[in-house]
């Protein structure tokens, strides 16, 4: 059995609260939207990535999604990150940490969802 991708659905209140997240913050691309249906979605893309958001008040509040992105560029991308978007910052894990198990770690949120950005 082999699996290519896992592709997570994520739910926000607001979509654009998501869209500002993943496509201003982290360079995300919207590869397909129905942004003005009566149910607005958006497929989001990065290299080979993929995250299908949604606009659904009810599963949002049910869901607080948290995402790990491996990568070996974590200093790179917090550099940027931390200039452009410094409002993401999760302030339990705002800055790169090398954490007890090895990884270098810090992570992001919005009041819906958490990323972790980590390099081994």
């Amino acid at each position: 059995m082999n699996y290519d991708k896992l592709i997570p659905n994520v739910y926000y209140i607001k979509i654009n609260d998501g869209i500002k997240l993943f496509v201003d913050c982290l360079g995300f691309t919207i590869g397909h939207q129905e942004l003005q249906s009566e149910n607005p979605f958006c497929v989001l893309e990065k290299q080979t990535l993929n995250i299908f958001l949604f606009q659904h008040e009810a599963l949002a509040k049910e869901h607080n999604p948290e995402f790990r992105i491996v990568t070996d560029e974590i200093d790179a991308i917090y550099a940027k990150i931390s200039a452009s978007h410094p409002e993401y910052l999760h302030p339990n894990l705002s800055r790169v940490t090398l954490r007890p198990w090895g990884a270098k770690e810090f992570a992001l949120r919005d009041h819906q969802v958490c990323i972790i950005f980590q390099q081994w």
